[in-house]
C-alpha cells in the first residue's frame, strides 16, 4: 500500500484531501500541530467509513516533530510515497509593506516557507525509498509574481507582505528543488488549489474544498511522462491550469 503525509491536514482542504486519498487506496498520515485534535478527526473518518487514516503529530516549525513524525513513518512504513506540505498560515491582517513588524512576516514564513523546507529535507530519504516519489507544494495564486503585476488580474488588489511573499518564496524553492531531482522519479510541483472557502478565509472562497482536494490530487498522483517544476493554479481557465510565476 503506497504512503501519504499531508501536513494541515485535520482540517478544511487538508482534510479532504487525506478523505480523498484514502479513498484511492492510501494509507495517509494525516498531520495536526495536536495530536489529540487529529486523533478525533482521524475517530470521525473511521466512523464515517475511511479507512487507512492514521494522526500523526508534526507542527512544520518544531524541527523535534518533524524528526518524531519521521521516525514513526520509518518503523510503520519504511517509505514513503507522496509528501503534501500543506500546511500554512495567513498571519494578521492588514499586511501593508510600509508597517507589517518583521516579528509578524517571519511568523508567516517560518511556517509557510521554512517549515516546508524543513519537512522535505527530513523525508526526503523515505521518499527516495519509493518507485513513484511525489511532493507537492501547496501554494496560492497570490504567489504569482506575474499576476501580481499584472493591474488586470481579478485579485490585483489583494496584496500583502507576509503570506504572498512567502508563497513566492515557495514557489521558487519548489523550481529549485524540482531541478536537482530532475534526473530521478521525483515530481515536485507548485499547487494553488484556489480560492476555496475555508476557516483559513472566513469562508469567503467561491471554490470548495473537494474539488480543491481533487486539483491537487490531480497534479500529484501523476504518471512517469508528467512535468515537474510546474506551478498548477485552479484558479487559471484558460484550459492549462498552468499559473505564470
Amino acid at each position: 500500500m503506497n504512503s501519504a503525509l499531508i501536513t494541515g491536514a485535520n482540517r478544511s482542504i487538508g482534510l479532504e484531501t487525506a478523505k480523498q486519498l484514502s479513498e484511492r487506496g492510501y494509507f495517509v498520515y494525516l498531520g495536526s500541530r495536536d495530536l489529540a485534535k487529529g486523533e478525533e478527526t482521524v475517530k470521525e473518518l473511521a466512523e464515517k467509513g475511511f479507512q487507512n487514516i492514521k494522526a500523526v503529530e508534526i507542527d512544520v516549525t518544531k524541527p523535534h516533530s518533524i524528526s518524531e513524525a519521521r521516525n514513526i513513518i520509518a518503523k510503520e512504513q519504511g517509505k514513503l510515497d507522496v509528501l503534501i506540505n500543506n500546511a500554512g498560515i495567513l498571519g494578521v491582517n492588514p499586511q501593508t509593506a510600509s508597517d507589517t513588524s518583521i516579528e509578524h512576516i517571519q511568523e508567516v514564513f517560518d511556517t509557510n516557507f521554512f517549515g516546508v523546507i524543513s519537512v522535505t529535507q527530513a523525508f526526503l530519504e523515505l521518499l527516495k525509498k519509493s518507485d513513484t516519489p511525489r511532493i507537492s507544494n501547496i501554494t496560492s495564486g497570490l504567489g504569482s509574481l506575474t499576476l501580481h503585476s499584472d493591474a488586470t488580474w481579478k485579485y490585483y488588489g489583494v496584496k500583502g507582505a507576509a503570506y504572498g511573499p512567502s508563497k513566492s518564496a515557495l514557489n521558487a524553492y519548489t523550481i529549485v528543488l524540482a531541478y536537482e531531482l530532475k534526473d530521478s522519479p521525483f515530481k515536485v510541483n507548485a499547487i494553488d488549489p484556489g480560492y476555496t472557502a475555508t476557516d483559513f478565509n472566513h469562508h469567503s472562497g467561491p471554490g470548495s474544498v473537494e474539488s480543491a482536494a481533487a486539483f491537487i490530487i490531480k497534479h500529484t498522483l501523476t504518471d512517469e511522462n508528467a512535468p515537474t517544476g510546474q506551478y498548477f493554479s485552479h484558479d487559471i481557465e484558460d484550459g492549462t491550469e498552468i499559473s505564470p510565476w
